[in-house]
């Protein structure tokens, strides 16, 4: 038998890197991870913590505002923009070192420095060559610019956005996705003046069309103007501002522009076409069920992937690759029935698929819907409403998408995803006794589909 450094070396030290290598040393198994950059990966350090604790900064504006209904008198209120990242700062630098100490209790080795893969089980790093029996490929995504006339040299992506010194009198944010919506709403509150521009009638293309219009105007009253229909077609650099030059003629001038067109996959200086690594057209790395590329030894997990790019996702993968072969306990992660959310404000959660999606799969099926105004908005005086679907398969009396726009939606949607998954049909829901008074409750007195 051929000997190896290691039984598993893993590229990439992000959620789902960091989940198979210390489950899989767990079992025995010896294991490196090689990272290049801050433990923790797109998540920890430039996605979801970061952004989300920016939302919370940003969310107290409006939690300001609506106090005054509520009989409080605020007087001189002002944000600190350099406090809220520096608070930031230290909070990841402070999941930095769980993430190491995670490594070093497991007895995972970590090589700091760029992995690349020279051989079916060979790995360079640092210009030295190490071996294992078997390679994990967990590098993530990177954000992605768009090919239009001085966006690369002018453009800052969410990495950047993440870590401004100031926060930017007036900023245009490019694309609809969930990356797109979470910054506006994060730069709106703070007071920038904020411009979102996308090229579909509503933004989050692939959501429930009911949510994406519902969205749509509560960003416009949350005073994000939208640009719907739109693209950039160039832009350029004023003195301290830059020009953005429109498809409809339109020119708007601004302090920062924010590409948040999407992110493709962290593929394209690991070596993977020299060895015979099949990958998709954006880069992305093909892969059977269980993770295997078309190089046996070779496995590949989350974003890098492009299968469902959520950090949960890569987690479960990393976990279900080490039980299979290091746990004796063979298993697939499931990719049906997850539930996500957007943080957007407000938020959006849901799981299932869209009515949409189940007419396009000739499922016939009943809607159930509820648009009101929440307890706090009577008194607050906002206008803005929640609103919730349920998408029912009409043979089966299954719940087979619930979708959610308000409040509290991402927790309310974590117990809706459970009793989904276990096959909770709408009768099911009905049966409920719902907590008065809540939003949640909601979900369980929707009794007349629509017509």
């Amino acid at each position: 038998m051929a000997t190896h450094d290691y039984d598993l070396i893993v590229i990439g030290a992000g959620s789902g890197g960091v989940r198979a290598s210390r489950i899989s040393a767990s079992f025995g198994a010896k294991v490196a991870i090689v990272e290049k950059d801050r433990l923790g990966g797109t998540c920890v350090i430039r996605g979801c913590v970061p952004k989300k604790l920016l939302v919370y900064g940003a969310s107290f504006a409006h939690e300001a505002v609506d106090a005054e209904g509520f009989g409080w008198q605020i007087e001189g209120l002002m944000h600190n923009w350099g406090a809220l990242i520096s608070a930031k700062d230290a909070e990841i630098s402070r999941l930095e070192g769980i993430y190491r100490k995670l490594l070093e209790n497991a007895g995972v080795d970590l090589i700091e420095g760029k992995g690349i893969i020279i051989g079916p089980n060979e790995v360079l790093v640092n210009g030295k060559t190490l071996t294992a029996e078997r390679i994990l490929i967990a590098v993530g995504g990177v954000p992605s610019i768009l090919n239009t006339k001085g966006m690369a040299e002018n453009a800052i992506t969410s990495n950047e956005a993440l870590d401004l010194k100031e926060l930017p009198e007036k900023i245009i944010i490019q694309g609809g996705g969930y990356i797109a919506l979470e910054f506006a709403g994060i730069f709106a509150s703070l007071g920038s003046d904020t411009h979102l521009i996308f090229r579909s009638e509503f933004p989050l293309r692939g959501f429930d069309d009911d949510v994406r219009a519902h969205i749509a105007n509560c960003l416009t009253d949350r005073g994000v103007k939208l640009h719907p229909n739109t693209s950039i077609t160039k832009v350029e650099k004023n003195s301290d501002k830059l020009s953005v030059s429109l498809d409809n003629n339109e020119m708007i001038d601004a302090n920062q522009l924010l590409a948040a067109t999407g992110r493709q996959p962290n593929t394209a200086s690991l070596g993977l076409d020299k060895i015979g690594v099949k990958m998709g057209d954006v880069g992305q790395i093909l892969v059977s069920e269980n993770g295997q590329t078309s190089v046996p030894s070779i496995f590949a997990i989350g974003d890098v992937t492009d299968r469902v790019t959520l950090t949960p996702v890569a987690i479960g993968e990393g976990h279900a690759f080490a039980d299979t072969f290091y746990g004796n306990n063979q298993r697939i992660m499931s990719h049906e029935l997850i539930a996500s959310a957007v943080f957007s404000q407000p938020p959006i959660a849901c799981v299932g698929i869209t009515e949409k999606q189940a007419i396009d799969r000739n499922i016939s099926v009943l809607i159930f819907e509820s648009k009101f105004k929440a307890m706090k908005n009577t008194i607050s005086g906002r206008a803005e409403q929640s609103y919730m679907k349920l998408v029912v398969e009409h043979e089966t009396d299954k719940v087979i998408g619930a979708h959610m726009v308000g409040p509290d939606c991402a927790e309310i949607m974590q117990g809706i995803a459970i009793a989904m998954k276990m096959g909770a049909t709408k009768s099911d829901f009905d049966a409920t006794v719902g907590i008065h008074p809540t939003a949640a409750e909601e979900f369980v007195t929707m009794r007349t589909p629509r017509v």
